[in-house]
């Protein structure tokens, strides 16, 4: 396939890939001798494109990668990345590896975490490069394309697969990786244009020479011819052709030399892209004196196509009427260009052209079905072509799903439908061949038996291209009354954003890049996979109902200090742990991945009680346990509430902006307590027993809790973890709080009026309690 060389470092720096070239250098510039040799050539132009930057993330799904699209212009004979990795944070952060890759025709379709696509997809492997980043902050790569197919191109990039753990906002050392491609192109703009069956004349020098033929549609056959060939410099004919452009990830690229080839020297492309230009690319072998000259001819064999009537729209026209057509359709000046200029086949038809209709439904969304049926006969001497429009730009960031169906009571024993799903132009030789390969495309093969009635083919984000399903009927050897059979095969043709909507485990989430969209699917419960169809880590309803167990029923802990606090007259504290028992209980209810969910509010609003709620309890407590005067408590407790709930609204995930006023909190009553000990001259609290008993093991639960909060957590133990974080929150709260005051009633009443009204005053003075 290719050839990989060694740089510096031991680092894979150069790969050549089924092609005259497709070179990829890492940090290095392209050497002086190169960039002065561009000088000299003829003809050519170049052309710089690039993109605002974007920062790279841990790889979870395919909305983690970061895309690129780019445009490439028609008779682009190189293009060039130019790949910067910059990383932005200091020295805190580690080593990394950037992942690129890259396609023609529609976004990449990658696999990382190496887990399973659904039943009946197909994919190929994606060409990628890995660029590292190291000691230095900046990395350079480059990624060289000769012969690239014209239309969009797509750079996806992100970092190796994310960890587990779960890191707090703020709390970690922040590290940004950038990633920015720029594209250089150069493109011919001396091309020489082959009329069919015209010969060319063309002398090659020291450079290449460029060619171009135009391929019109229900072209059968193409058939590149050398005559006349003389060198100067050697005998026979010193030429390479390379016909046809450059597609990532598979390459069906051609390449002939002529050398030691039978004369004349032939290239035949069966099934060439219809309606479109291929390019020829003609290099000498003699070297950089010698001259070769030589015809280049190139022959178009066209074929019949039986266009099938459509009913409905004829009706609809009351001036005209038509029956069907048995001969050539209504054609465009390519085609009657290729009717004088190339042969057309005069054999029965080649195909039978069953039209279409695309009902475009939503974003990347896409019906196609047949006018005037629901079915498509299949014979076994032609095919049966279908062609599916997906060339809007816009069609290739769904999946393309196509569904057979054969009728039963049809179907012989041992008849075998084959189909092919090609995009460019449709296979059409089943009867010499049935590997479904066009010119310069692999296509994706379907059959239908007696044993197998159904058959389904799944194509995630499709080239951006016209499709054709083809179709024929195979008849085993012998079988006389196979000739004349005739099978009706239902089809069933959608593009979708997703697959069926990513299932119960996930969700179809439709992504932007600039004015492109595509889909994607982000699993949730363990599940993986393209559509979430992966179930190698994914969680049992059983656990799933054990952990929105431990989620909600472990804030029934928060009844401990709701209790102690109404005991002990703290009746704005009770408050607050009860606010945030019910939140967080409910929230935790909401946020469950799988079958076990139950939503009282809106998610945003209920992720936003709960993280209030905590913030408020620890601010209370801590607050509480100062032992402030009445209407200086309460006043700090609703100025903090305030406090947090607008950093909750600037940043709900930043650490800081919850633990900001906790700390302030911590100094307060850091501060009373240090006062009183200076005041009485002892130590604060001064009971034994209420530091052995309360405040140590208060303590330690609250910073076990801080510690697992902050540094265990990860998302396989998140169900657990979590419940004791709530656990621990809880129960350091209902040991920290403070003692009521003994010597006096909380709520003592001063005085009573004849109209049995009481004013009561709070007596309490913090400064004289003794604990």
């Amino acid at each position: 396939m290719g050839r990989a060389g060694t740089g510096t470092g031991g680092e894979a720096v150069a790969a050549v890939v089924a092609g005259p070239l497709l070179l990829l250098l890492l940090a290095r510039p392209p050497p002086a001798s190169a960039r002065d040799s561009g000088k000299s050539e003829v003809g050519l132009v170049s052309e710089h494109f690039s993109q605002a930057p974007q920062r790279l993330s841990f790889y979870s799904w395919y909305g983690s990668a970061r895309l690129f699209r780019f445009r490439v212009p028609p008779d682009t004979v190189l293009l060039r990345w130019l790949l910067q990795v910059s990383r932005e944070g200091g020295t805190a952060c580690t080593d990394a590896e950037i992942t690129v890759h890259f396609r023609s025709g529609a976004p990449p379709v990658i696999n990382p975490l190496g887990t399973s696509f659904p039943d009946d997809t197909s994919v190929q492997p994606s060409f990628q490069v890995r660029v590292p980043l190291s000691a230095a902050p900046l990395s350079n790569a480059s990624v060289n394309v000769s012969h690239p197919a014209p239309g969009d191109w797509f750079v996806a990039a992100h970092l190796p697969p994310s960890s587990q753990k779960i890191e707090l906002k703020g709390l970690a050392p922040t590290c940004a990786y950038v990633f920015q491609p720029d594209l250089l192109v150069t493109r011919v703009v001396e091309i020489s244009v082959m009329e069919p069956d015209v010969p060319l004349p063309h002398t090659l020098l020291s450079h290449p020479s460029y060619l171009k033929v135009f391929v019109p549609d229900y072209t059968r056959e193409l058939l590149l011819e050398l005559r006349d060939c003389v060198s100067s410099g050697s005998l026979g004919c010193p030429v390479r052709l390379t016909v046809g452009p450059v597609t990532l990830p598979s390459n069906f690229q051609k390449v002939l030399t002529c050398t030691s080839a039978p004369w004349p020297c032939r290239l035949l492309l069966p099934s060439p892209p219809w309606d479109r230009w291929l390019q020829v690319t003609a290099e000498s072998l003699v070297g950089p004196l010698g001259t070769v000259t030589f015809s280049a001819v190139a022959a178009l064999t066209a074929c019949r196509p039986q266009s099938v009537t459509i009913q409905p729209l004829l009706q609809s026209s009351q001036n005209q009427s038509f029956t069907a057509s048995t001969g050539l359709p209504s054609l465009s000046p390519d085609h009657q260009d290729l009717g004088r200029s190339g042969s057309v086949d005069r054999s029965p038809f080649c195909l039978t052209n069953y039209p279409v209709m695309r009902e475009d439904m939503d974003v990347v969304s896409v019906h196609f079905q047949l006018l005037d049926r629901v079915s498509v006969r299949v014979c076994p001497n032609t095919p049966s072509m279908m062609r599916l429009r997906l060339n809007t730009g816009m069609d290739s960031g769904g999946s393309l799903t196509i569904s057979l169906r054969a009728n039963k009571t049809e179907m012989g024993n041992e008849t075998v439908i084959v189909a092919c799903v090609n995009a460019a132009s449709p296979f059409l030789g089943f009867n010499s061949s049935l590997n479904c390969t066009t010119a310069f495309f692999q296509g994706y093969p379907l059959s239908l038996s007696a044993w197998s009635l159904r058959a389904n083919l799944i194509i995630p984000y499709p080239e951006t291209d016209n499709w054709y399903l083809s179709l024929q009927l195979m008849c085993p050897e012998n079988a006389d009354d196979c000739e004349q059979a005739v099978i009706h095969v239902e089809t069933t043709l959608y593009l979708v954003p997703c697959l069926n909507d990513c299932g119960p485990y996930g969700q179809c989430l439709l992504l932007r890049r600039h004015s492109y969209l595509y889909a994607g699917c982000s699993c949730k419960a363990g599940w993986r996979g393209w559509s979430c169809t992966d179930n190698s880590t994914a969680q049992t309803v059983a656990q799933q109902r054990a952990a929105a167990l431990l989620l909600t029923l472990s804030n029934l802990m928060f009844l401990a200090p709701i209790t102690v606090s109404v005991q002990r007259f703290f009746l704005v504290e009770a408050s607050v742990y009860a606010y945030t028992m019910f939140f967080s209980t409910f929230y935790h209810a909401c946020d469950q991945p799988g079958e076990a969910v139950l939503c009282i509010l809106n998610y945003d609003t209920l992720q936003y009680c709960d993280f209030l709620g905590s913030g408020a309890a620890i601010w209370v407590t801590i607050l509480c346990m100062a032992r402030l005067k009445a209407v200086l408590k309460y006043v700090l407790f609703l100025l903090g509430t305030l406090v947090i709930a607008m950093s909750l609204q600037l940043d709900r995930r930043g650490i800081w902006n919850m633990l900001g006023p906790c700390l302030f909190a911590f100094v307060i009553m850091a501060s009373m307590w240090t006062y009183r000990c200076g005041h009485r001259r002892q130590c604060y609290p001064t009971s034994w027993q209420r530091w052995a008993f309360y405040l140590l093991p208060g303590i330690s639960m609250a910073s076990v809790g801080v510690a697992i909060y902050t540094s265990m957590m990860t998302s396989d133990n998140y169900y657990y973890t979590h419940s004791i974080w709530h656990v621990l929150l809880a129960g350091s709260a209902a040991l920290l709080l403070p003692p009521p005051d003994e010597h006096a009633e909380p709520w003592a009443c001063s005085q009573k009026f004849p109209c049995h009204y009481q004013i009561c005053k709070n007596d309490r003075e913090e400064l004289y309690t003794v604990t």
